[in-house]
């Protein structure tokens, strides 16, 4: 199950550009063009290449997403991830191709980096940010694979 981080606070700040402070303590000023894609007729997105219409954007109650009018919805978890990799930090995604790139478990993904069987899964469903240092780590394994293949 993954349990993203929640949106505590949504700024809108141009056209696409918004940003989100994050449960986690991060803000990401995130750029969502990419998500929206080009506009089209039959698209409900195609309304938010309005600016007007685009800078009702708000966080819902929850925290689970974006919230426009008419019930357009961005959920948390793609907005999160999207951040993180603007931001240049890993995803959840990222570390799961990693685990599947390095036929890697829970067990021996925590043994390869030198962690708790508990943290990877953390950062496997997505409950916890992943860790540059953590990441490093990963990159590091890999090509230390490598050179003793």
């Amino acid at each position: 199950m993954n349990h993203a981080p929640k949106i505590e606070t949504a700024t809108i700040t141009g056209l696409f550009q918004i940003e989100i402070h994050w449960s986690t303590g991060e803000v990401f000023t995130t750029d969502i063009k990419d998500l929206v894609g080009p506009p089209q007729a039959e698209d409900p997105f195609c309304a938010l290449h309005d600016p007007a219409f685009f800078a009702q954007g708000h966080a819902d109650d929850w925290g689970d997403g974006l919230s426009w009018p008419g019930g357009l919805d961005l959920g948390a978890d793609r907005l999160y991830a999207v951040g993180r990799k603007q931001a240049g930090l890993p995803t959840r995604e990222d570390f799961i191709e990693w685990m599947e790139r390095n036929n890697l478990s829970l067990s021996r993904a925590a043994e390869a980096i030198g962690m708790t069987r508990r943290m990877i899964a953390y950062y496997k469903n997505g409950s916890r940010p992943i860790p540059k240092t953590v990441w490093l780590a990963c990159i590091g394994y890999e090509v230390l694979e490598r050179h003793a293949a």
